[in-house]
């Protein structure tokens, strides 16, 4: 599994998690057993930890809006900003570089083209931030 794989499978958590209730051991066993995508205990890790600080990663988030809402972002781009500045804030092998292109690799495959552009926008500020 390559670490751009890693990183999907990671989303993929996140996004469901955030209209599923289920405890994140539900969610990983649920996903183990559906077999939709592969999963290995680095993508676990990073949904795990996105998860632990959801609160204040969507502080952070918040904090770098512009004329913008947390409520008004889409669930996808979300599930995107939380999983890379995760990284960035916490994965100390992992430059902020990368971890914004990484998460506008996902965007171009989940969202629109607005919203990638919103995405870059918002990790490029809480880069200068972090």
């Amino acid at each position: 599994m390559t670490r751009h794989q890693m990183r999907e499978a990671a989303f993929m958590l996140t996004f469901e998690r955030i209209f599923n209730q289920d405890s994140v051991e539900e969610m990983i066993q649920a996903a183990q057993e559906c077999d939709s995508f592969e999963l290995n205990e680095q993508a676990i890790a990073l949904f795990r930890g996105a998860d632990d600080h959801r609160e204040e990663l969507d502080s952070v988030i918040a904090k770098h809006l512009k004329n913008w809402t947390l409520a008004r972002i889409s669930k996808v781009s979300l599930a995107v900003l939380r999983l890379a500045i995760y990284e960035m804030k916490y994965c100390d092998d992992i430059s902020d570089e990368i971890a914004i292109s990484e998460a506008v690799k996902i965007a171009q495959t989940y969202t629109l083209k607005d919203d990638v552009t919103f995405i870059n926008g918002v990790l490029a500020s809480v880069s200068k931030d972090v």
